[in-house]
């Protein structure tokens, strides 16, 4: 397996939105998705009525992988480094 962190990082991506998008009228489900939820921390600025939730979702499993092939790129230059 090649990029371990970053399939990891995107399941739990997919997994907060499905959990967001079966329970969102559940507060602290709702908290804890824009909680960890990098692009939704920038939905306010958006406008609450304009951001289409599949967009939101999708976005959130891509900002989750990302993070996790950063976190994989850095820990194959350590170990490459040794």
């Amino acid at each position: 397996m090649r990029y371990p962190v970053t399939i990891i990082l995107a399941v739990v991506g997919a997994v907060l939105s499905l959990v967001h998008y079966f329970g969102h009228e559940s507060e602290p489900i709702y908290i804890l998705f824009y909680c960890l939820s990098v692009p939704a921390w920038f939905y306010p600025i958006v406008g609450y009525e304009n951001v289409n939730p599949v967009t939101l979702y999708t976005l959130t499993i891509l900002s989750w992988a990302v993070i996790g092939y950063v976190v994989d790129l850095f820990s194959v230059r350590k170990k490459s480094r040794y």
